[in-house]
């Protein structure tokens, strides 16, 4: 009788407890250890890059669970930095991302799926310039572990091109699309 109490017990303690939770992250924006980056085709000759200098977010992670995985970035359109202040002031005015109105971005993911060998697909939805739209970002992990500060880091690297016209931005004459490459470092929470 003992015998099948305690295993009704673990069995019990067992089914309670539920799946492991994948840990918190805030990225790290405040050490310069993340980036948001654009590629933009000018004029079929050449590409202009630059990045979203103020941004922050938080993600979950668990390297024995990629698909309990999740990840939330807002970013500050107007700190748009292509290195040339007249272009930029055009890229954030009216005529394109319309900073002024739209000063926020965000992506919230929706799936994780784990591709095998450290990479990943995460879908979810991006809103930008008023418009939200599902987008898929095609990711890598780069890493996780402990770090010389006493903390434990984790972080990843992934791609997506957003079709300007999806998110109702015009055209930037032949370019009708931009290359979004992110570097992502989080330290666990």
């Amino acid at each position: 009788m003992k015998k099948l109490m305690l295993a009704m017990g673990i069995s019990a303690a067992t089914l309670l407890s539920g799946p492991a939770l994948a840990d918190t992250y805030m990225i790290d924006t405040k050490g310069a250890h993340a980036s948001v980056n654009f590629k933009v085709p000018h004029l079929g000759y050449s590409f202009i890059k630059g990045r979203f200098n103020k941004f922050d977010g938080q993600f979950e992670f668990d390297p024995n669970n990629i698909s309990a995985s999740s990840v939330t970035v807002t970013v500050d359109t107007t700190s748009l930095d292509s290195n040339q202040a007249e272009r930029d002031k055009h890229i954030r005015s009216a005529d394109f991302l319309n900073a002024s109105k739209f000063g926020q971005a965000t992506f919230k993911s929706t799936k994780v799926t784990d591709n095998g060998d450290g990479s990943m697909t995460i879908a979810g939805d991006l809103t930008l310039h008023g418009q939200t739209k599902p987008i898929e970002i095609d990711a890598e992990l780069v890493g996780h572990g402990d770090d010389p500060w006493g903390n434990y880091r984790a972080g990843f690297m992934g791609n997506t091109r957003l079709e300007l016209a999806d998110f109702g931005i015009a055209t930037m004459g032949p370019a009708t699309y931009v290359d979004m490459e992110l570097h992502v470092e989080g330290i666990r929470q």
